[in-house]
C-alpha cells in the first residue's frame, strides 16, 4: 500500500503542477497575439460614424467592459476569479453572447462526431493489425503496404478527397454543413435524417486516416509479443495455442490503449480539420473561428477544454496502469 501512495500522489502532485502551467499559458499565448479584437468590435458599432471623440469613447467603454484595459497580471486573476464560477467572459467576436453558450451549442455535434469515429478507427484498425501480426502470408502482404499508406495521407487529404469524390464528383453526399441549411434543428425523423447524412463524410475522414496508424502500431507490437521468450514457453509446455494468443494480444493491447486514450483527449483538436473542411458545425470550426478573429475569451476557453481532456485522460491513464500492468506493479512495490 506504501508504493501505491507513493506513485498516487506523485501523479497527483504533477497533475496540479501542469494543470497551473497550463492555465498560465492558456491565458497568456492568446493575448500575446497582434490584432486588437476591441477595435473590431468598435468599427462594428461604429460603422458610418464620423465623430473620432464619440468613436473612441465606444472604444473606451468596450475597453473597460472587457478588462482589456487593465494590467496583464490583474486580468490573470479576474481571468480566474470567473473560471472559478463557471463565468468563461463573453465573446469578442460574437458580442454580446457568453463563451460558454457557444461552447455548450458546438461541444455536443463534435463528441458525436469525434468518439465515435476514434472508436471504429480504432477498433478496425486493431482488429486488422492483430490478424496481420497472427495470419501473415498474403493477408499481411496486402494489409501492411495499405495500412502504410492511409497513415501517412494527411488529415485534410483525406477529408479534401472524399469531399471531391463523393459530394461534387458523384454529388451522392453534401458538401457542407451538419444538416440542411434551410433546417431549424428539431427532433423531426426529416432533420435526423439530414444530420445523419451530413454526418457521413466528415466520420469517415476520420475514421479512415486513423485505421492504417492503429494496424500498424498493432501489428508491431503483436509480432513483438508473439516472438516474446513467454510465448516459446509456453508453447513448449503444451499450453493450447488459443490461450497464449489470448496474452498476448493483451499485452500488444497496452500501447494502444494509451494512443486511444490520447486520441479521446485531444478529440476536440483533432476535429479542427475536419470541421473546417465540412463546415461542420463543432468546436474545431468555432477554435478557428475565434483564432482568426483573436478572439481572447473564446480561445482560451476551447484550448482550456482541451488541456483539461489531455490532463485527466493522461492522469485516470497513469492509475489504471498502477492496476493492471505487472511492469508498475512491480515499480511501485520497489520504490
Amino acid at each position: 500500500m506504501k508504493g501505491y501512495r507513493k506513485y498516487f500522489g506523485k501523479k497527483i502532485l504533477w497533475f496540479f503542477i501542469t494543470l497551473i502551467a497550463a492555465l498560465i499559458l492558456n491565458f497568456i499565448l492568446p493575448r500575446l497575439m497582434p490584432a486588437d479584437p476591441v477595435s473590431a468590435i468598435t468599427g462594428k458599432m461604429a460603422s458610418g460614424m464620423t465623430d473620432a471623440s464619440a468613436v473612441q469613447e465606444i472604444y473606451k467603454r468596450y475597453e473597460a467592459e472587457f478588462g482589456t484595459n487593465k494590467p496583464m497580471l490583474t486580468q490573470f486573476f479576474i481571468f480566474l476569479k470567473n473560471l472559478m464560477h463557471g463565468d468563461l467572459g463573453t465573446s469578442f467576436s460574437q458580442y454580446p453572447r457568453k463563451v460558454s453558450d457557444i461552447i455548450s451549442s458546438a461541444i455536443g455535434w463534435t463528441i458525436c462526431l469525434q468518439l465515435p469515429a476514434i472508436l471504429v478507427g480504432w477498433l478496425l484498425g486493431n482488429l486488422l493489425g492483430a490478424l496481420a501480426a497472427y495470419i501473415r502470408k498474403g493477408f499481411d502482404k496486402v494489409l501492411l503496404p495499405v495500412a502504410l499508406f492511409m497513415s501517412n495521407v494527411p488529415a485534410f487529404g483525406m477529408a479534401v478527397t472524399l469531399l471531391v469524390l463523393f459530394a461534387v464528383k458523384l454529388k451522392i453526399a453534401p458538401i457542407a454543413g451538419g444538416y440542411a441549411f434551410d433546417m431549424i434543428p428539431n427532433m423531426s425523423w426529416r432533420f435526423v435524417r439530414s444530420v445523419i447524412t451530413h454526418y457521413q463524410l466528415p466520420f469517415w475522414s476520420i475514421v479512415l486516416v486513423s485505421i492504417g496508424g492503429q494496424a500498424i502500431g498493432m501489428r508491431s507490437m503483436s509480432i513483438y509479443e508473439l516472438n516474446a521468450d513467454y510465448v516459446k514457453y509456453a508453447r513448449f509446455l503444451g499450453i493450447k495455442d488459443r490461450k497464449i494468443v489470448g496474452y498476448v494480444f493483451r499485452n500488444a493491447m497496452l500501447p494502444q490503449v494509451t494512443g486511444l486514450a490520447m486520441s479521446i483527449g485531444t478529440m476536440i483538436g483533432g476535429a479542427l480539420v475536419a470541421e473546417i473542411i465540412f463546415s461542420y458545425p463543432g468546436l474545431g470550426s468555432t477554435m478557428y473561428s475565434a483564432v482568426t478573429a483573436a478572439d481572447y475569451p473564446l480561445i482560451s476557453a476551447t484550448t482550456l477544454i482541451i488541456t483539461i481532456m489531455v490532463l485527466v485522460v493522461t492522469f485516470l491513464l497513469d492509475i489504471i496502469y498502477g492496476f493492471i500492468d505487472p511492469r508498475v506493479k512491480a515499480a511501485q512495490f520497489d520504490s
